[in-house]
C-alpha cells in the first residue's frame, strides 16, 4: 500500500514536535505557511561576457559589518561570521597567459554585446581599424599601456562562472576586445603575465550555513507586508542581507535554527514558497 505524501500541516506539526515548540512557535509556523507573497525562483547562472551578470557571491569574502541589517547587533554578527565562510578567495600568478583565452569583462555591461566578436564588429570596434600588426600593438596598448614592459594582467574567475576568465579593467574595453579578436583570427600568440583572483564556494562553509540557518529569498514586497512583518517583529532573532544587484531582486532573510520560534518561522516561510538560498548555492556547487 502506497503512502500519501505528508501535508504541509503535518510537516509543521512534526517540526513543532521535534523542536518542542510552544503554542506561540506553532502559531508562527502556521501563519507563515499561510502567507501569500510573490515569491520567485532565484535566477539560474548565466554564461555571460559580463562579470556583473551573476550573483555577486564574491562580496561575501570581505563583507563588512554594515552589510547585514536587523534589530540586534549580536544576531547580525553571528550571521556575518557564518556567511564569511561561504566563499574562498584564491590568488594565482600566471607567468605565461595567452591573451586569446580571455573571454570576459568586468566593466559596466552593455547588453548589446554578448561576445567579444560583437564588440569588435560594432561601430565603435570598426573605428579602430586593425589592419596590420603595428595597428594591433597600438590598439592593445590603449587597453594595456604597460604590457610591453611586462605589467601583469588582472583577471577574475569563479566556480559559478564556469571556465570564463574576466579582465578586471573597466576602461578601453573596446580596444581590448578588438585586439583579442584580431589575435585569434591571425593566430597570433601573445603570452603575458597575469594575476588571477579565483572565487570558489566552500563546502564546509555551506554545510555550516545549512546547519545553523534558514536562509530564504524574500521579495521586496515582504518588508511592507503587515502580515509578514507581524510575524518577524516578535522578538525572535534574524538578520537581513541585500546582495543581488538587479532592481526588484529578493533580499535574503537569515533565521537561526537554534531558536525554536525562529526555526518555525523559517520552515513556515519555506513551505509557503520562499526559495531556499542554501539549496540554490548547492545547485551552483553541483553545476560546477
Amino acid at each position: 500500500m502506497s503512502l500519501s505524501p505528508p501535508t504541509l500541516s503535518s510537516r509543521l506539526s512534526a517540526l513543532a514536535q521535534r523542536l518542542g515548540l510552544s503554542g506561540r512557535g506553532r502559531l508562527l509556523g502556521q501563519r507563515a505557511q499561510e502567507l501569500h507573497l510573490p515569491f520567485q525562483s532565484l535566477p539560474a547562472p548565466r554564461d555571460s561576457l559580463w562579470w556583473q551578470h551573476s550573483a555577486p557571491l564574491e562580496r561575501l569574502v570581505d563583507m563588512t559589518h554594515g552589510a547585514l541589517s536587523g534589530p540586534v547587533q549580536e544576531d547580525k554578527a553571528e550571521a556575518r561570521a557564518v556567511l564569511l565562510g561561504l566563499v574562498r578567495e584564491e590568488h594565482r600568478s600566471l607567468e605565461n597567459f595567452d591573451l586569446r583565452q580571455l573571454d570576459g569583462l568586468c566593466g559596466q555591461p552593455n547588453d548589446a554585446w554578448q561576445t567579444l566578436e560583437d564588440i569588435a564588429n560594432s561601430p565603435a570596434g570598426k573605428q579602430l581599424r586593425i589592419i596590420s600588426y603595428k595597428d594591433f600593438v597600438k590598439t592593445l596598448s590603449l587597453a594595456l599601456p604597460r604590457h610591453l614592459v611586462g605589467e601583469a594582467l588582472q583577471l577574475k574567475s569563479a566556480d559559478w562562472r564556469g571556465q570564463r576568465l574576466y579582465w578586471c579593467g573597466e576602461q578601453q574595453q573596446v580596444a581590448l576586445a578588438c585586439a583579442i579578436i584580431y589575435a585569434r583570427r591571425r593566430g597570433l600568440e601573445l603570452m603575458l603575465p597575469a594575476e588571477l583572483t579565483h572565487y570558489r564556494l566552500n563546502p564546509a562553509g555551506l554545510a555550516e550555513l545549512d546547519n545553523r540557518y534558514f536562509m530564504l529569498a524574500m521579495p521586496p514586497q515582504s518588508w511592507s507586508d503587515p502580515h509578514f512583518m507581524d510575524l518577524l517583529l516578535t522578538g525572535l532573532p534574524y538578520a537581513r542581507l541585500s546582495l543581488l544587484r538587479d532592481p526588484g531582486a529578493p533580499e535574503f532573510l537569515l533565521l537561526p535554527k537554534h531558536n525554536p520560534e525562529s526555526a518555525a518561522l523559517g520552515e513556515g516561510l519555506r513551505l509557503a514558497g520562499a526559495p531556499d538560498v542554501v539549496a540554490y548555492l548547492r545547485q551552483l556547487q553541483a553545476g560546477h
